[in-house]
Parts: C-alpha cells; sequence; structure tokens
C-alpha cells in the first residue's frame, strides 16, 4: 500500500493564495476575512506532532492546535520542496524543486538547491512557476520578506521569494521588530517571516532536545508579544514547512554496503528519508528491475520503494508533473516508513544529524497553521 497522497483538507499551497486574496477581499480556501496587511510566520521544522508533544513549552501556541488547525506539506517534506509549494501554490512536480539534492541532467550531477547553486543553476528558471509575490506585484499589493541577512542573495531566496522585497532581522525579536515596522508602513502588504532556528537546533540535536526547546519558548513568547500587536484589518498565519522526528545514529542504514542495492546507480539523491536514485543512462531494464526488486526484498518492510512511473502517476508530485520535471525525479524512490535514515557511507557528510524530515510520516508532514489578529475568528457568512 503506497501512502495517501492527500492527508489534510489544505496544505501549504493554500496558505499563500488564500493570504493574498484576503488583502484582495476575496473569498479564499482557508475563509480568511478581508483585512488590509497579512504575516505569514514560516517557522522551520516545526510539524504539528511536535508542537502537540511540547504543549507545555508552548502556551500561547499548542492552544490552538487543533485536527482544523494542520495541514499538510507535500511529499519530498523538505525545505527546498516546501517553501517552493508555499510560495508559488504549485506542487514540486510544477515547480520543480522535487528535492533537498536533486538530479541536474544537463550537466550529469546532483545539485543542493538550498545552497548549491552556481552559474549553471539559474534560480529564475530552475524554479519553473511564478511567484505569489510576483503576481501580488501586478495586483499592486507590496510584499516583503524578512530573514536572516546571509539568505538575502542566496540562489534559493532568488529561486523562490523572488517579487518580494527583503528586510533581515538577526535574531527572532528583530524580526518581528522589523515586521512591525513594514505593518505600519504600509496601507496593505503580505509578509513572509522566516524562522530558521527550530530546524536547525532539530537537526544538530533532535526536536526533544533542551536546545529545541529552549527555541519552541523563544518563538512562543515572541509570537505572543507580538500578536497582541496586530490591529482590526491585520492577521496572522503560522505555519511550518515540515516537520521532524529523531533519527539515533544506530538507525541509520548504510545502503551502499549491499552492491546489489547499487548496482548501475550512477547519482545518489534526495536526503536519509527520501531517497533518489538514477541509473546510469545505459542501465537496461532488466538490471533496473533487478536493483528495484532488491531494494523492496531488503527494505520493503520499513519504506516504500517506488519507481518514477509508480511516483508520478500516484500523485506524489503532485499532478500532472512537468515534462522538463521528470527528469529530475529518481529512477527509484526509496520513502522511509520507520524511524531510519539512510546514509552512503562513502560520503561522510550530514551522518551527526539527528532530527530528520523528508518522506510521508505524520511526523514529518503534518504541519501547524494557527490563525492570529483578524484571522482568529472566522470570515462572516
Amino acid at each position: 500500500m503506497l501512502p495517501a497522497t492527500k492527508s489534510h483538507r489544505f496544505s501549504l499551497a493554500d496558505v499563500m493564495p488564500s493570504s493574498f486574496s484576503a488583502v484582495s477581499g476575496l473569498a479564499n480556501p482557508l475563509g480568511l476575512p478581508p483585512v488590509d496587511r497579512v504575516v505569514v510566520l514560516v517557522v522551520d521544522g516545526l510539524g504539528a506532532t511536535s508542537l502537540a508533544a511540547s504543549a507545555g513549552h508552548a502556551r500561547t501556541l499548542a492552544p490552538l492546535l487543533s485536527p482544523a488547525a494542520t495541514i499538510g506539506s507535500r511529499f519530498p517534506t523538505t525545505t527546498a520542496s516546501a517553501l517552493a509549494t508555499l510560495t508559488t501554490g504549485q506542487p514540486p512536480g510544477i515547480h520543480g524543486l522535487v528535492g533537498y539534492t536533486v538530479f541536474d541532467a544537463a550537466n550529469d550531477r546532483v545539485v543542493n538547491e538550498l545552497n548549491g547553486w552556481d552559474d549553471r543553476l539559474d534560480p529564475a528558471t530552475w524554479q519553473r512557476s511564478r511567484t505569489l509575490f510576483e503576481t501580488g506585484v501586478d495586483a499592486g499589493i507590496p510584499s516583503f520578506v524578512i530573514g536572516m541577512e546571509r539568505y538575502r542573495n542566496s540562489g534559493f531566496t532568488r529561486a523562490v521569494l523572488r517579487g518580494a522585497q527583503y528586510r533581515s532581522g538577526a535574531t527572532l525579536a528583530d524580526r518581528f521588530t522589523e515586521a512591525r515596522a513594514v505593518l505600519d508602513e504600509f496601507d496593505r502588504c503580505v509578509l513572509y517571516v522566516y524562522v530558521p532556528e527550530l530546524d536547525q537546533a532539530g537537526h544538530a540535536k533532535g526536536w526533544q532536545s533542551p536546545e529545541w526547546t529552549a527555541a519552541l519558548e523563544e518563538l512562543d513568547g515572541a509570537v505572543r508579544t507580538f500578536s497582541q500587536t496586530l490591529g482590526n484589518r491585520e492577521g496572522m498565519l503560522l505555519t511550518a514547512d515540515h516537520g521532524m522526528l529523531d533519527v539515533p545514529e544506530s538507525s541509520h542504514v548504510l545502503f551502499d554496503t549491499d552492491p546489489r542495492l547499487i548496482d548501475g546507480i550512477r547519482h545518489i539523491a534526495g536526503e536519509p528519508r527520501a531517497l533518489q536514485l538514477h541509473f546510469e543512462p545505459d542501465a537496461g531494464g532488466a538490471l533496473r528491475e533487478r536493483v528495484i526488486d532488491h531494494w523492496r526484498s531488503v527494505e520493503g518492510s520499513r519504506s516504500w520503494v517506488v519507481d518514477r512511473r509508480q511516483a508520478v502517476e500516484s500523485g506524489w508530485f503532485g499532478a500532472p508533473v512537468d515534462d522538463a520535471v521528470v527528469p529530475r525525479i529518481g529512477d527509484v524512490i526509496v520513502a522511509a516508513r520507520k524511524a531510519i535514515a539512510y546514509y552512503d557511507s562513502r560520503a561522510k557528510r550530514g551522518h551527526q544529524m539527528i532530527g530528520q524530515h523528508g518522506s510521508w510520516s505524520l511526523e514529518e508532514s503534518s504541519v501547524p497553521l494557527l490563525r492570529f489578529g483578524s484571522f482568529s475568528q472566522p470570515a462572516s457568512s
């Protein structure tokens, strides 16, 4: 049985379109009421399950969490793919960011879609969809991104945040201060405020660590303070790109130690909980079937193993998938079901990461959608 591709009524693809529609006074999927100014607070790595489990440390956020205040990320549950879906309103099969690392067929290489941009990978064309910030400009709605200064001119920023004006804040408090200043300056606008601190703590120490808990407590207090400043025509949505689960080193699977799992494999992309394997161009059908069958026989009890055709036809990357995007998707996809992570022992980077994401579990794919200010009350009929 393959996982259900739609586990929630709404997804990240509904958040930004609804926000811009609310500023335009239009009906929208989330039922947001008309407002003048919207803040979309994106907390990287804050899963709904981890927030619920940490309720005692989130006295502002946790009481707002409910099934109705929970939405779905999209596969793969990784930052590059999810944030592109958030800011374009399109699934990965359309916008083209189909993983943490992906196959660049034109240059026969694997590239990192967060920090691997170079002169052979153009953000303006590799991410194939117009952002909602760009369409907002057409509608006369100014939009702003508020993040850390070091992200201002990154390739990823130019791929998924183009069309918005960038303002920076070094700390969480700085970013909220800047957000309040923008709200006070403009009659109407949409703000995207980015919080990477929980994700960073989770990767390094795990979401159950004191460091992650401290970051959650800081966020909770900052949201409480900021939300009290929201005016009558100002609304805020808090969401996340993905959640995470903790995977100890004892649960790492060194897949390259079984030669039959990598026979004919030229490139390894994706990430530890959502591998995307690409065969050599001359790999024949029999070899491909043999490798996939061996993956299923060895790992099928704890992972979903599908070929590209199955993934596309099952809607893993949304439907339809653009023809230009298809080659970026792995010939074989291994998506973990259990709390494991797949590593190539020949590549030493990343083996110390504790908090993991990328696959289909609720811990990874279920994220909060919490409402503040004018969005706290349902739209009137």
